[in-house]
């Protein structure tokens, strides 16, 4: 076989893999002699929109290749960094070199669709192959069949390994639930489909932190049910981003601390605005950082829209990250690193 490339690189989220992803990896593999798979949103918490954990979909690659071509193959999965480019820039770079060694003899294979692709413009130093375009193939149509139960309308888009996986996973309670709030975020949508603009929804969060831990809560409502995440929600028409973050953190923690004190214990805000934070719709969100002097920590009580409220510490939180809602692992990122 005449190869140009010892690495041809693939990146995706894979969402599931259907035989579009297929025939890229097919054209990788007789381009280069070796081909590296990078599966992005590696931790997130499943939702519609990333069903699958990043070791299940390595396996549904896996059962898609031949054992000539799994010998050839590398595996490697990187975080979304929704607020920085150069992090997950970084991230790719590092678990790349670990395998080339340097090498320069390297391509990255891919198609410039929409603005989703823009990644591809951010490398450089590799060789760029055109995989081209396959228009009646998108993960996104193949998830809103899979939640609809419409089987005609995805079982042809995937290779077999693939369908018999879906057809599995139909039988599992992950299936049921994320079937549950597919169907609450269409509802919620058509809600305002009627609505003279597309909404942007504007929302606070609260990063409360002392002592090395950060106040959360567990959800006890779609989206993100029973999932962890920071005190915030919605901002009212009759109130400051201020009062209205407090407000929140205070209806769903009932935080033993006065308001005057954690006015005043406000060290900085942020807004988070990532157009796809949300499966809801735009949503945009302010977020501020409290910061509690040390000693016993404050009782806490899960009320509202929490199940429950407490104070977790920073390490709880980095292994639980598969756990938490929406972008809140990042938020509580920015703000700590500057601890």
């Amino acid at each position: 076989m005449q190869t140009k490339y010892q690495y041809g690189i693939y990146i995706g989220r894979f969402q599931p893999f259907h035989l579009g992803h297929l025939r890229t990896l097919n054209l990788a593999f007789e381009k280069a002699v070796r081909v590296i798979v990078i599966l992005g949103s590696h931790r997130g918490a499943t939702d519609t929109r990333n069903p699958w954990r990043s070791p299940e979909r390595i396996g549904m690659i896996e059962a898609c290749l031949t054992p000539e071509k799994l010998q050839r193959v590398h595996f490697l999965a990187v975080r979304d960094w929704l607020y920085s480019d150069n992090l997950w820039l970084a991230a790719v770079q590092q678990q790349v070199l670990e395998i080339t060694g340097g090498s320069n003899s390297v391509a990255i294979l891919g198609h410039r669709k929409d603005a989703s692709s823009y990644y591809l413009n951010l490398f450089p130093q590799w060789d760029y192959l055109e995989t081209g375009h396959y228009p009646d193939l998108s993960s996104t149509q193949i998830r809103g069949a899979f939640f609809e139960g419409r089987k005609g309308d995805y079982l042809d888009k995937v290779p077999q390994a693939i369908a018999n996986y879906l057809q599995t996973f139909e039988k599992s309670e992950r299936y049921t639930a994320l079937c549950d709030e597919y169907q609450f975020l269409q509802a919620y949508k058509q809600a305002w489909a009627t609505a003279p603009y597309p909404p942007t929804f504007v929302t606070t969060d609260a990063v409360v932190v002392q002592a090395g831990h950060v106040l959360v809560v567990r959800r006890k409502a779609k989206p993100g049910l029973g999932l962890i995440a920071l005190p915030g929600g919605f901002i009212r028409q009759n109130e400051t981003l201020v009062e209205g973050m407090l407000r929140e953190l205070k209806e769903e923690t009932r935080l033993k601390v006065p308001l005057p004190v954690l006015r005043g214990s406000i060290v900085e805000s942020h807004v988070f605005d990532a157009p796809g934070r949300s499966l809801r719709g735009r949503t945009i969100t302010h977020a501020y950082f409290i910061q509690l002097p040390g000693g016993e920590l404050p009782a806490v009580k899960g009320s509202d829209d929490a199940q429950k409220a407490w104070w977790m510490s920073l390490a709880d939180l980095y292994a639980q990250e598969e756990q938490i809602y929406e972008d809140h692992f990042q938020i509580i990122q920015h703000f700590v690193s500057k601890i």
